[in-house]
């Protein structure tokens, strides 16, 4: 179990860490080429996309890791709790 947590992590790090390596030299590139500004805002929304992107992965390792576990819990005899709500942090329900 804990294996599979610690590649969960290891993955959304490694994820991470190559998006970030990625815009750097991209925007080094940039740099060069075009106005600050315009290289800023383009580097910047490329870190917006590779920063969901390490999210959505990390969210689905969650899961999985989730379905494990609930799934050993049916085995074993133990009530499973239902799924909690995701927090959408706006301070409603739906």
């Amino acid at each position: 179990m804990a294996l599979h947590m610690l590649l969960a992590k290891a993955a959304s790090t490694v994820v991470t860490g190559a998006v970030g390596v990625a815009a750097y030299n991209a925007a080094r590139k940039a740099v060069a080429k075009a106005p600050f500004h315009e290289t800023a805002v383009t580097v910047t929304a490329w870190g917006l996309r590779g920063t969901r992107k390490a999210e959505e992965g990390a969210e689905s390792a969650r899961l999985k890791v989730a379905d494990v576990i609930a799934e050993a819990k049916g085995r074993i005899g133990e009530e499973v709790p239902p799924p909690a709500e995701p927090d959408t942090g706006h301070g409603h329900t739906h």
